[in-house]
């Protein structure tokens, strides 16, 4: 379960570094896809279930883990700490920020319970036909990771029609850019949380992105989110 050789991690770090997001092969067998999706059917897994019509954030449903984790997302979460770090760690040099993250994920958020941050941030995410992401950010208080990750744990094509994972980056003096990217179940997506360094006449810029996902038109679509900072 997400692992990569050398080259392999490298080549998604070049990705990220040149596009602001990858995809990678499958991460989850289909029977682990299957064994997330059952966890939705047990609500005291779950800290908080937000009906996001009622919020004006889209139309759908997620639900926040609550603690313990299940060990597939410990796990997960864990694993790819490790290889965006260095991501993280080059971006914040290019911007002339500071790079707070620590070698490990443990480490990393007991920085942010230390400030206030405690409450667990992975999620699932689940979609019907008709529903849809409206365009956000997820920043849950002031220490960031600036990199996240979603799972499709359902097949686009057979499981669902529509449902295209939405990414807007707003280019400096010039008009938007927008990505969608159908996601493979078991496959992994790894996106921009807030903003990333672009090349300018001064060196490096920050320019902001955005993420959501288009109207589902037919089925059922199940993600799960990992967001490397948790929330106050």
């Amino acid at each position: 379960m997400a692992t990569w050789s050398p080259a392999a991690a490298e080549a998604v770090r070049v990705e990220l570094d040149e596009a602001g997001y990858a995809l990678t092969g499958p991460v989850l067998a289909d029977a682990d896809c299957q064994q997330l999706v059952r966890l939705l059917a047990q609500p005291a897994r779950f800290r908080a279930t937000v009906d996001m019509a009622r919020h004006r954030l889209g139309s759908g449903e997620y639900r926040y883990f609550d603690h313990p984790l299940p060990a597939p997302v410990r796990e997960l979460r864990a694993a790819f700490y490790e290889l965006l770090r260095p991501v993280a760690l080059r971006w914040a040099a290019r911007l002339g920020r500071a790079a707070p993250w620590p070698d490990t994920l443990d480490d990393w958020l007991a920085t942010c319970h230390r400030a206030g941050q405690r409450k667990p941030t992975p999620l699932m995410l689940s979609y019907q036909a008709g529903d849809w992401n409206a365009l956000h950010q997820d920043l849950y208080g002031d220490l960031v990771f600036p990199l996240q990750v979603v799972i499709g744990l359902d097949a686009p094509g057979s499981d669902y029609a529509g449902g295209e994972f939405l990414l807007v980056e707003q280019r400096a003096r010039a008009q938007s850019r927008g990505t969608a990217l159908a996601l493979p179940r078991g496959h992994a997506l790894l996106f921009t949380t807030r903003d990333r360094p672009v090349p300018s006449v001064r060196g490096w810029s920050a320019t902001a992105v955005r993420h959501g996902v288009s109207t589902v038109r037919s089925g059922q679509r199940r993600t799960l989110g990992l967001i490397f900072h948790d929330a106050a």
